[in-house]
């Protein structure tokens, strides 16, 4: 295996183990995880304000930022530190793992690949049965996963 195929299947093992830590719970909560931290901690937004030495305003403004997404990564850290706690951030698949994303990619290419082909095959009267096809698009759907192109991640 080579250093390229190493240090991928390295970084799948980092995100699926976030995914499996994280998983589903990870659901902002309505108010958003600062108010939510912070009311769980039993702290004011006035009392927050001076942990981190800003004015109570700027604890409402990122709130209210963390909601629309507008806030920052440096202050989700900040505040979360003021609290005693700790930001973490992940990009983690909706279901599975990592390598299910990369296998249905494969796969669609793969099917891609092999219906433009039948339909040539199918003009020549030279059609293959349906098992055939299926069985062609899962080799095909190994190969690109086992060599994964440069040109991967391009539609289909």
């Amino acid at each position: 295996m080579n250093v390229k195929a190493t240090a991928a299947r390295q970084y799948r093992a980092i995100v699926d183990r976030a995914a499996v830590s994280i998983g589903k719970q990870a659901n902002l909560p309505g108010e958003g995880w600062i108010a939510t931290a912070r009311k769980a901690l039993g702290m004011s937004a006035a009392q927050l304000a001076r942990r981190l030495g800003v004015t109570r305003s700027r604890i409402s403004q990122a709130e209210q930022a963390e909601l629309s997404g507008g806030v920052t990564l440096k202050t989700m850290h900040a505040t979360a530190q003021a609290m005693g706690c700790r930001f973490v951030y992940a990009i983690v698949p909706i279901d599975g793992r990592i390598e299910d994303i990369i296998v249905a990619q494969a796969r669609k290419k793969a099917q891609a690949l092999v219906g433009k082909a039948s339909g040539h095959m199918a003009l020549e009267l030279q059609s293959l049965p349906e098992e055939k096809n299926r069985a062609e698009v899962e080799r095909i759907t190994d190969d690109l996963v086992r060599t994964m192109s440069a040109d991967f991640w391009t539609s289909k």
